[in-house]
């Protein structure tokens, strides 16, 4: 197992935003994490990256806990996460997004192999490499902010909300292109509102509620949930 999160419980204060969630993420899978505003997806994914400290429970990473790692050395290890709202640096070009995705690697052609991978990926990043990531489109933003996690070279990519705000022929594409990025090797974790869209691109779901898993199973038997029809399919 790639991933395992075992009943891990993670507090704001004194709010318990989750409740005890086991979720488990094999490798070349994409899996994805589907909720309600408020659910705790983004929690989840802070909990992987070291950003928040789980209270109690384990998340194990190639069957290592990595609860007490920093953020910077998860990394390292290979975890990187595309943060909701695309966080790229607006006064920055893209080529230095790109280069900062890079800044833990010292294996200079390896970098240099990578730039050619991720324009190869997005080729509009290639034609904008020198224009500030501020007044690129929101479609090219999102394209930007994942092009600079792979930078790092992940075997696990983190992705939260990457249709969020994106014209629904944008959302199609960066779909198609998360499943071209799992298909040369890279396991992803998906955070998305669009459940529909979610189980469609992943192998396995997970339907989280008030900080508690409450569905587990494989995408398409969620698909043909009743419940998940009726909460989150719009049917």
């Amino acid at each position: 197992m790639l991933l395992e999160l075992d009943n891990v419980k993670t507090y704001y204060g004194n709010i318990r935003a989750l409740k005890g969630i086991s979720i488990e993420v094999d490798k070349d899978e994409i899996v994805c994490l589907i909720g309600g505003n408020g659910a705790g997806k983004s929690t989840t994914l802070m909990t992987i990256s070291g950003v928040l400290t789980p209270v109690e429970g384990d998340v194990l990473y190639k069957g290592q806990s990595i609860v007490s790692v920093r953020p910077d050395n998860i990394v390292r290890m290979g975890v990187c996460q595309v943060p909701e709202g695309r966080m790229i640096f607006p006064l920055l070009t893209v080529m230095e997004n790109l280069d900062l995705g890079a800044y833990l690697r010292k294996d200079k052609d390896g970098i240099n192999e990578d730039i050619d991978r991720v324009f190869g990926i997005f080729p509009v990043l290639r034609e904008r490499r020198k224009q500030h990531g501020g007044t690129l489109s929101g479609g090219e933003q999102q394209m930007l902010a994942i092009a600079r996690a792979l930078m790092s070279r992940p075997n696990l990519l983190l992705l939260d909300e990457p249709s969020l705000g994106l014209a629904p022929i944008l959302v199609d594409s960066i779909f198609e292109t998360i499943r071209q990025i799992n298909e040369q090797g890279t396991t992803i974790l998906l955070v998305e509102q669009n459940a529909q869209l979610a189980l469609q691109f992943s192998r396995r779901g997970y339907v989280i509620e008030t900080g508690e898993i409450a569905l587990s199973d494989t995408s398409a038997e969620l698909l043909n949930n009743e419940e998940v029809k009726k909460a989150y399919l719009g049917e």
